[in-house]
């Protein structure tokens, strides 16, 4: 698995499988904006991050 694949699936799933700074630095690509950690504790957030990841982690789950 690809550190790509590791850091989507992180991103999307909540199990983290790489450094937290590299799924940190994926979100904030994926929301085009400086995110904080603690801004993470929200669910409307991680609602918001895994509908824009869906993408991502269907191309790495579809055969």
């Amino acid at each position: 698995m690809t550190l790509h694949e590791k850091v989507v699936l992180s991103t999307y799933t909540g199990i983290l499988m790489c450094d937290f700074w590299e799924v940190h630095k994926y979100i904030e690509k994926l929301l085009g904006r400086p995110v904080w950690s603690h801004e993470l504790a929200s669910e409307d957030l991680l609602d918001e991050i895994k509908e824009k990841a869906k993408s991502d982690f269907l191309k790495i789950i579809e055969p």
